[in-house]
């Protein structure tokens, strides 16, 4: 089975994973098996870890496994990053495979458990993936993303 990461996989699928959903899909269930296998854990990201953000080298090593949502979630725009917080909304990210360090370097550029709290949620496609959400008086004065996407600054 040939191994793609990061923008292999959008590659492979024609560099638009919207246009070409069937490779797209192929390439990321044999993916999230590889992923599986090799014991890593799913993380939901909305913010700066996305590709084209500043904090994407802390994905350094991680696997790119596609763009996915979460609902049950309104997210919430702070400026030079993004919160989620429990709601009744949608956030759009990319879902990534990191490794037990990986998911350690992740908490601590998070702020986990004092800034956000990380929680198991499961995504719109069936998938559960690590995502970390902030509470709802770290918002109280920002906007909500109406459409659920970060765009970055």
């Amino acid at each position: 089975m040939q191994r793609l990461q990061g923008n292999e996989l959008n590659a492979a699928a024609g560099g638009d994973m919207a246009a070409a959903p069937m490779a797209g899909v192929t390439i990321h269930a044999a993916l999230l098996e590889e992923a599986a296998g090799e014991g890593l854990e799913l993380v939901f990201v909305y913010g700066t870890l996305k590709r084209g953000q500043r904090n994407h080298h802390w994905l350094a090593g991680a696997r790119f496994l596609g763009e996915a949502e979460l609902a049950g979630v309104v997210l919430h725009d702070l400026g030079p990053f993004p919160m989620a917080v429990e709601g009744s909304g949608l956030c759009r990210g990319e879902v990534y495979g990191v490794d037990g360090p990986g998911l350690a370097r992740l908490d601590m550029l998070e702020g986990y458990p004092r800034l956000y709290d990380r929680q198991r949620r499961n995504l719109v496609d069936g998938r559960q993936a690590w995502v970390y959400l902030g509470r709802p008086r770290q918002v109280r004065h920002a906007p909500p993303l109406v459409d659920g996407s970060w765009r970055g600054q």
